[in-house]
């Protein structure tokens, strides 16, 4: 990948990121991002879910990877969530066909969770400078109970999120 395509990939990354945040700003606070890298290491991953399907004991890893969750891949480039008519969006537009295309999601996710959308804020700092967070990847992790690992920018100290209501498996 030149640094054409991870520029690009950086900033879609990124608009996803706003998208989520443009929702949290609409009520849906327990909208959640578990991020993780591809196989490959080549793209950033980033599925949105909820709350509910959070652990309680990592805020960024959910209990079933397809329980009220979509993703989206770096890797399919602007074809977010692989909507064919988004290319162009903006974080706000986005956001508006996120909430039309799941409404049964977003039902779930309405409440407030200042502790978990103030994290967001200070995580979508980092990744609007290049710096990505990853809760998984099949290489391993280097992520602490108090810290997530990031990648694509300067390493970072990024806190881990407040955790979710789910059960961690036993």
């Amino acid at each position: 990948m030149n640094s054409i395509e991870l520029s690009q990939s950086q900033r879609r990354g990124a608009r996803v990121l706003r998208m989520v945040h443009e929702l949290h700003k609409r009520g849906y606070q327990h909208l959640r991002i578990c991020p993780g890298m591809a196989p490959s290491g080549l793209y950033w991953r980033c599925s949105v879910t909820v709350k509910a399907n959070i652990l309680t004991n990592h805020g960024a890893m959910s209990q079933e990877f397809d329980r009220h969750a979509v993703h989206y891949s770096t890797g399919d480039e602007n074809h977010y969530f692989g909507w064919t008519d988004a290319g162009a969006d903006t974080a706000w537009q986005l956001a508006d066909k996120f909430e039309l295309r799941f409404p049964e999601l977003l039902e779930l996710a309405k409440g407030r969770d200042w502790p978990y959308v103030g994290w967001f804020v200070e995580m979508l700092g980092l990744a609007e400078k290049g710096t990505f967070p990853i809760a998984y990847s099949d290489y391993g992790s280097t992520s602490t109970p108090r810290y997530l690992e990031t990648v694509g920018g300067a390493p970072e100290c990024l806190p881990m999120p407040p955790g979710g209501d789910a059960m961690p498996p036993v």
